[in-house]
């Protein structure tokens, strides 16, 4: 009998979905800001600054980096309890993963809302 010890993981197909499914989410955007931006009339900041101008554009920027961060969560997060053998050693990376990420996309929350 398999004894694992529990330790926040999720094994199953959940997570691959997931990070595949935003992994295609990643691409597609990728795909529609690099037309967006090589279709600029000029490369100035107020060309710039039009195309996050709109409101769908920054949500689907927005979220971009939460798909981003959500995949490298599932990513490293299997990178940790596939190498790092002891529990507590494991939990405190995961805690600064997760806190990162998290900080991370509050800073680009404030980037693309920024008055």
């Amino acid at each position: 009998m398999v004894k694992r010890d529990v330790v926040g993981a999720h094994y199953g197909l959940k997570d691959w979905i997931a990070q595949r499914a935003t992994a295609v989410f990643m691409a597609i955007y990728t795909l529609i800001f690099a037309v967006c931006a090589l279709t600029l009339p000029e490369l100035s900041y107020e060309a710039w600054s039009g195309l996050f101008s709109g409101g769908i554009f920054r949500f689907l920027s927005f979220l971009f980096f939460l798909s981003l961060f959500y995949h490298a969560w599932i990513g490293v997060r299997d990178i940790w309890m596939d190498y790092i053998k002891p529990t507590g050693v494991r939990l405190a990376l995961h805690l600064v993963t997760l806190f990162l990420l998290v900080g991370y996309a509050g800073w680009a929350a404030q980037i693309l809302w920024r008055l």
